[in-house]
């Protein structure tokens, strides 16, 4: 998997990956060219006193030396550059598959998942990579070519210096697949963790609120506890890694002076070669521990891999259509038919035989209970879910058969929890239309009831919005996020209860902004306050999931006993008294 990750996307960086096997195969000769180059300046220079040949042996090897220097340079070079593209593209493409999912996927991976499978996966992938790439040519040229030079110097040195390879190997190997599962418990438990730190900073408040700093301590201590173990015990076999490969390489270090030494008395070996025999066997170590090491990575890589994988391979429920129509009507009309949504794996569905119609010049009221399937049924006009049941259709369409830009172009969300992006208060105005002018965004303000608290910020439309809008109240929020849709200009307007934290004075003045402002657009608001919906044209009762009536506030007032129940509930004395007569 890992190795098929890596080899997909090095696709476009083919022509560094050609020179970066030529600088490894440049450094990797020169490398196994300078213990022949030893023994020869020992042999013929040192051993007869010929001090030309020590010298012009040696500026040879000087020259070797700093070529060899040059082309590991260059190659770390490229191969890091390559080793970086790949991740960069990683990101991106796992980036742009986040963006494509649709609820139901976000909600199967967990967002700690996804950012720890785009950021911390990513990384481990690219630091393997860039071993790889750094030790793709160098370290199985200089095994094989260390012990075809060793073979040319002596036959019988050979032999115990071919027992250090299969004994190097299985040592490693042993070591390495008890790592994996490791290593893939590893990153599980960094997800909890992060997600675990995401819910405590971003729920803080709830936490002090309930004086819960301590309970969440113990569970965050928890979580990082089990991903300390985890990595304590990946950490002790790879310290067992290093030791083992040096014991086998002292061994067959002493094995070879010892052998080479009863040589040298018997006059079958000069010194020269046996100082070249040892330097074989260190480039054939240093080979060996290269790929030790990246051994040691490669669990973890794989690990990471496969996630990614996962990730890049999971197809959003929610896809565009291949041959997108266009509205067959005015493009305000709004149709659901029949329309049923189940969450995967639920056993009762969310909504069941969905109809209703709105039009443009038209507010339409949805209310009712909590959990009755209000805000699942907004959320499949802009296709945050599809439908598993009848049809969603804008301007006469199917919305699953409209261009995606022109349906986020149609219908603009207000969502129950509105969330402002890290900017300006400008930035996040200009969401829908970037090409608005400021006296655009002022207008905006001015309708959402907004306009009054921008200009006491300090820098009025250039105030800096914190991720989240966390610098800002609720209703400060809720404001903004009605401003951001009324700035785009949609034809259907949906709002999700997006008028929960304003007061009822600030509600009032707003909705009567509001008729004014969407006088020729289609409106659909859900709400929990019956002083909110009361005025609209048709006001729709769900109740589990089902329409249980539709009509005037007077209508359902009248002889609905569900929205009675919610105007009793909501309802002091004397309009309680009002209403029952």
């Amino acid at each position: 998997m890992l190795l098929r990750l890596v080899l997909t996307w090095l696709g476009p960086h083919r022509p560094a990956l050609a020179l970066l096997v030529l600088l490894q195969l440049v450094q990797s000769l020169a490398s196994l060219t300078l213990p022949a180059l030893n023994a020869g300046v020992i042999d013929e220079g040192v051993l007869r006193g010929d001090t030309g040949r020590v010298l012009s042996g040696g500026g040879l090897m000087l020259a070797v030396t700093l070529l060899q220097a040059a082309a590991a340079a260059a190659a770390t070079y490229t191969g890091a550059r390559i080793a970086l593209g790949i991740a960069r593209d990683l990101r991106s493409e796992a980036f742009r598959r986040v963006q494509d999912f649709s609820a139901r996927e976000t909600a199967r991976f967990g967002t700690a998942s996804l950012i720890t499978r785009t950021t911390n996966d990513v990384q481990q992938i690219q630091t393997f990579t860039v071993l790889v790439l750094t030790m793709l040519v160098a370290a199985p040229l200089l095994c094989v070519g260390g012990l075809v030079m060793a073979l040319r110097q002596d036959v019988p040195l050979f032999l115990v210096l071919l027992l250090f390879v299969p004994v190097m190997t299985g040592s490693v190997g042993a070591v390495v697949l008890r790592m994996r599962p490791l290593f893939r418990g590893m990153q599980r438990r960094l997800d909890r963790v992060n997600r675990l730190l995401r819910e405590q900073i971003t729920g803080i408040r709830v936490v002090r609120a309930f004086v819960r700093d301590r309970h969440e301590q113990r569970r965050f201590g928890a979580a990082n506890g089990e991903l300390l173990d985890v990595g304590l015990r990946a950490g002790r076999l790879q310290a067992v890694m290093y030791p083992v490969v040096l014991v086998v390489w002292q061994a067959t270090t002493i094995g070879l002076v010892w052998t080479g030494a009863h040589r040298l008395d018997s006059g079958a070996l000069q010194p020269g070669a046996l100082v070249a025999f040892l330097g074989y066997l260190l480039q054939i170590g240093m080979s060996v521990m290269m790929v030790t090491f990246l051994f040691l990575h490669m669990p973890r890589a794989e690990v990471s891999a496969e996630r990614v994988r996962e990730l890049l391979d999971t197809t959003p429920s929610v896809t565009p259509p291949a041959a997108p129509l266009p509205p067959a009507g005015d493009p305000g009309r709004l149709d659901l038919d029949g329309v049923g949504f189940r969450y995967p794996g639920a056993e009762e569905p969310v909504l069941t035989d969905i109809t209703l119609s709105a039009r443009p010049g038209r507010t339409t009221a949805i209310v009712g209970s909590t959990g009755s399937g209000k805000s699942t049924l907004l959320g499949l006009v802009p296709r945050l879910h599809d439908t598993t049941g009848g049809r969603v259709t804008v301007g006469g369409t199917d919305v699953r058969d409209l261009d995606p830009t022109l349906l986020a172009r149609t219908v603009g969300l207000v969502p129950q929890a509105p969330y402002l992006f890290s900017g300006t208060v400008a930035s996040n105005l200009r969401c829908g239309r970037p090409d608005a002018t400021d006296e655009e965004l002022w207008h905006a303000l001015g309708v959402a009831q907004a306009a009054d608290f921008v200009r006491a910020l300090p820098d009025g439309l250039d105030a800096p919005v914190s991720q989240g809008g966390t610098n800002l109240s609720g209703g400060q929020r809720q404001r903004l996020a009605i401003a951001r849709v009324l700035v785009a200009r949609p034809r259907i307007y949906l709002f999700d209860d997006s008028f929960s934290a304003l007061d009822n004075t600030t509600d009032a003045r707003l909705r009567a902004a509001l008729a004014d402002e969407t006088a020729d657009a289609t409106v659909v608001i859900v709400a929990q306050r019956v002083s909110t919906v009361r005025d609209a044209d048709r006001i729709v009762v769900l109740d589990r999931g089902r329409v249980v009536g539709a009509g005037s506030h007077a209508e359902l007032l009248a002889d609905n006993p569900t929205y009675q129940e919610i105007v009793r509930s909501q309802l002091t004395d004397a309009p309680h008294e009002e209403a029952a007569a």
